[in-house]
């Protein structure tokens, strides 16, 4: 949808979704996978897109199964009606999984905790498992000592689960460094002895190993399944793997973040602006504030350095970023109160890129997407001016 301008007047900030985007970057990767299953990972929000929005759109291009975080993600898909698979990749108690089986979510059991929890379900359905073992990245997972121990268990609890799938990831799947390669070989190898132990005692996981980047980089590691989170949002997961893989692969950002300017002000050279007076102005300025902070998800790192894309061009913030509001640079540009700000992405000229919100801030291009405020309103539509998604 194309939001009016008293929409936007109303609410101030939004985050509009590309719907050609979401369908090409979903295209790649199952180009990439060809008859492997393509989960697609929604966790924290579907990286800031929206958790059951983003999930219908790539319900629609042909996704079957989702990975989530936690318990309350698959339910609030299964409550908006999302029936494909869903596998909880994260901790999940043992008082939901009743639940579980009841609402078809297949769950991570990665320690002897919730693996000795399942002799205690009383339901005649089984909970379906996915087994995480721990190859080297030092997170979740058995070691491999314990896959006699894991067997033995899993054995005395056949009549209660379903082992769907064993699965891993990679420490190192980012790099393709000489080291890295030689590290994800070993945990590949490890995974493989886990999964020989299984076929020997009749079962038959799904086996997964690959997330976004080794998605691209190993295709013979692609095994049952893969695991897309970031790429399927248009964004990549390292610099190595952008420059390697972006003329093989291109991805388009889904995500744009706006804001409307609510004041402008005229000052002149010499005012200081902000709490403490934080910056001085080195030039007669005309100055709009837009109610955007770090409350909505700016890094607030970002004071005095964070640019934006107002009418094309590129303008810095003055002053510090505060709870709810930002001033900007606007001089030169005939800017008025309701006047459109892209924080993240824009329709023509600059591109506001999350990249570089995240080098200026010191951290990832996940950290950014996932910290917008989720209240703050999703709208999903295929935007014309965007020629540079789709070719």
């Amino acid at each position: 949808m194309k939001l009016s301008q008293e929409e936007k007047t109303k609410l101030r900030t939004w985050v509009e979704i590309d719907r050609d985007a979401v369908k090409a970057n979903y295209k790649t990767f199952k180009n990439i996978v060809g008859d492997r299953i393509l989960m697609a990972v929604v966790k924290s929000n579907a990286y800031g897109c929206g958790l059951v929005l983003f999930s219908k759109e790539l319900v629609k291009n042909g996704v079957n199964f989702f990975g989530v975080d936690s318990f309350d993600e698959a339910l609030e898909l299964r409550d908006a009606g999302i029936k494909v698979k869903i596998l909880v990749l994260g901790y999940v108690s043992p008082l939901y999984y009743k639940e579980a089986i009841q609402k078809d979510i297949s769950l991570t059991i990665s320690n002897f905790t919730t693996l000795e929890a399942l002799r205690k379900i009383k339901i005649n359905k089984k909970l379906n498992i996915h087994i995480k073992v721990d190859t080297g990245l030092g997170r979740q997972g058995f070691f491999i000592k314990d896959i006699k121990k894991v067997l033995k268990i899993l054995k005395s609890v056949q009549k209660n689960v379903q082992v769907e799938g064993l699965y891993s990831h990679l420490a190192m799947g980012e790099d393709l460094s000489k080291e890295a390669r030689e590290y994800t070989e070993h945990q590949v190898n490890e995974l493989n002895t886990w999964y020989e132990e299984f076929i020997k005692e009749k079962y038959k996981p799904l086996k997964h190993i690959c997330a976004s980047a080794a998605t691209m980089f190993y295709l013979e590691y692609h095994f049952d399944m893969v695991r897309v989170g970031i790429g399927m949002y248009g964004l990549w997961s390292s610099k190595e793997t952008k420059f390697a893989m972006e003329k093989k692969y291109p991805l388009y950002p889904v995500l744009s973040w706006k804001a409307i300017i609510t004041e402008v002000k005229i000052f002149p050279k010499g005012i200081s602006i902000g709490y403490d007076l934080t910056e001085k102005l080195k030039r007669n300025s005309k100055l709009a504030i837009i109610a955007v902070g770090y409350w909505h998800g700016y890094p607030r790192v970002l004071s005095r350095k964070g640019t934006f894309n107002v009418q094309g061009k590129k303008v810095k913030i003055i002053g510090s970023v505060c709870m709810d509001m930002i001033v900007l640079d606007v001089t030169g540009l005939p800017v008025k109160v309701g006047s459109e700000v892209a924080i993240i992405g824009g329709d023509y000229g600059h591109y506001a890129e999350v990249d570089v919100m995240a080098q200026d801030s010191d951290t990832i291009n996940y950290e950014i997407n996932t910290r917008i405020n989720p209240i703050i309103k999703r709208f999903y539509r295929i935007n014309p001016l965007i020629k540079r998604f789709l070719k």
